[in-house]
């Protein structure tokens, strides 16, 4: 039983303090009638606000992935701690449902059963950080608890260098900054907004983005992206927040690209640098 901080959706306050893992687990609870508020079954679009009582019926998820040894995602690096592998473009970084099989941790997992840890949410196992499905590049995968720990508390504190690529609208002539915090659009759950637009909810996540041009393309650029801070679609967001959205992220209005599939936009994790925890 838990109480919202501020007046929002009630599938995306469930995401907010984990009690489910995504919104689709959390519409599906609501459409089953598992979450109550007040006492009472309310439909997956309604909102709450600080004064009403939540309850969830507490429902048994399976304490593994499903592994998948016919699905291939290139391994980069392995040690006794952690994996490192080559997410494809389209493809989901974890299952959201128990008979789900063609995820990126499915894959990992036929390899490397261990990163199936048991933690609070057992179907994204070792997963460090994710990757939005229409971004490619390198993943970070945990082999043990204390691994995750610890490489969850280093992502954090942005002692895990993550370098993109990107292709953008527009000609970046120098680099920039971007420091506006990120929040959940008010009315559409699959988008955000910097802090500064409208509508944007209450609650916003501080988020620091360095953008630095590498070259350009007639009328695009190709540049270099470093985050500090790892908010939802951060990257996206910001880089549409100063006038050089995604090729191909029609969501933040970036311009369609010739040989893009749908979903894909042109953003790729190409480069990691941490201390692994390994043993030495």
């Amino acid at each position: 039983m838990t109480s919202a901080a501020d007046c929002e959706r009630l599938d995306v306050f469930l995401v907010r303090v984990g009690l489910v893992a995504s919104r689709r687990a959390a519409r599906e609870l609501i459409a089953d009638g598992r979450v109550r508020v007040n006492g009472r079954k309310l439909g997956k679009g309604a909102s709450i606000s600080a004064i009403d009582r939540v309850e969830i019926d507490q429902v048994s998820e399976p304490d593994t992935i499903l592994p998948n040894p016919d699905l291939d995602v290139p391994v980069i690096y392995a040690d006794d701690a952690l994996v490192i592998v080559n997410k494809p473009a389209l493809m989901p970084c974890h299952p959201l449902r128990a008979d789900e099989r063609d995820t990126v941790m499915n894959a990992i997992a036929a390899k490397y059963p261990e990163v199936a840890i048991d933690r609070d949410r057992p179907l994204e196992g070792g997963l460090v950080h994710r990757l939005d499905n229409g971004t490619s590049g390198a993943l970070i995968i945990a082999r043990t608890a204390a691994a995750f720990t610890t490489l969850r508390a280093a992502i954090r504190c942005g002692e895990i260098v993550r370098e993109y690529q990107a292709l953008v609208s527009g000609n970046l002539e120098s680099a920039r900054d971007v420091d506006t915090p990120v929040a959940h659009h008010l009315k559409n759950p699959r988008k955000m907004v910097t802090g500064t637009d409208r509508p944007a909810r209450s609650s916003r996540r501080p988020a620091f983005s360095r953008v630095e041009p590498v070259r350009c393309y007639a009328d695009f650029s190709l540049v270099r992206v470093l985050p500090r801070t790892g908010s939802r679609h951060q990257i996206r967001v910001h880089l549409a927040s100063i006038g050089h959205p995604l090729a191909g992220d029609a969501l933040y209005g970036g311009p369609s690209l010739e040989g893009l599939q749908p979903d894909r936009f042109w953003l790729h994790l190409a480069r990691v640098a941490l201390d692994s925890p390994a043993r030495g």
